[in-house]
């Protein structure tokens, strides 16, 4: 291994690995390619946040004690997730509260947690990963990504640097999908009715492609464009940036 390469560990999401393995695929190929050295540590489940979400903290508790192990004293760990990082990196410090010892090692883990797109710009130093993609691709913000993680720029940053890429504005890109987890089981008609506006917002954007790091969002926007017969396709960052370049 190269002395400058970087430690990470892959914490990959339940979406992708049960739903999308070909986007797991990409981050890694994509880190490796900009120096990381990744390591998958094979016993690695849920980081709790459905079961969190829905009120069932002790349960969800277990299976963050478990993430807590898993990584523990790993280094970096990047999460291809903007709504998984933010359960690791803020919503554990809430889960462990006032237990001394999973507090603290809560509080280590989110010193060491980065989203996908956050790690390559500030840990890696990379804004142009040598990419290329031919058409126009809007990018949505998810909720959590932006508001709890707090990572805003850097997903564009990279896309802006993609050879042939066009970026046209989504309207109203930091509005919610309506997805939000469990969120669309127990509102199931307010979460349609945010994601005919999301949905109303790609089209009227004028892009072929969807760009997100969250494929929750992906997936519940992908399931009302194909419904409605349309041809734009979603795509999560790492598989844009996976797409090298010609030398």
């Amino acid at each position: 291994m190269p002395a400058d390469e970087t430690k990470a560990a892959l914490f990959v999401t339940c979406i992708i690995d049960q739903f999308y393995p070909q986007v797991g695929v990409s981050v890694v190929n994509t880190l490796r390619r900009l120096g990381a050295d990744v390591d998958f540590p094979a016993e690695q489940t849920c980081c709790g946040q459905p079961l969190y979400n829905s009120g069932f903290t002790k349960e969800a508790g277990k299976l963050a004690k478990r993430v807590l192990q898993t990584f523990q004293g790993d280094g970096y760990v990047v999460v291809p997730s903007g709504s998984c990082t933010a359960m690791m990196r803020v919503f554990y410090h809430d889960l462990f509260r006032g237990a001394a010892e999973l507090s603290r090692q809560a509080e280590d883990l989110s010193g060491r947690v980065y989203e996908f797109s956050e790690f390559l710009v500030k840990v890696l130093g990379v804004t142009d990963a040598g990419a290329q993609y031919q058409g126009a691709a809007a990018y949505h913000p998810s909720c959590h990504m932006l508001r709890e993680a707090q990572v805003k720029d850097e997903p564009l940053e990279l896309l802006g640097s993609v050879q042939d890429l066009e970026l046209p504005p989504l309207p109203q890109a930091d509005t919610c999908c309506g997805f939000g987890g469990t969120f669309a089981v127990k509102f199931p008609h307010i979460s349609e009715a945010m994601l005919a506006d999301k949905v109303s917002s790609v089209i009227e954007s004028g892009a072929d492609t969807l760009v997100s790091c969250d494929m929750g969002c992906l997936m519940n926007i992908e399931g009302a464009l194909s419904r409605q017969g349309s041809p734009v396709k979603v795509r999560h960052l790492a598989q844009i940036l996976d797409q090298q370049a010609a030398t």
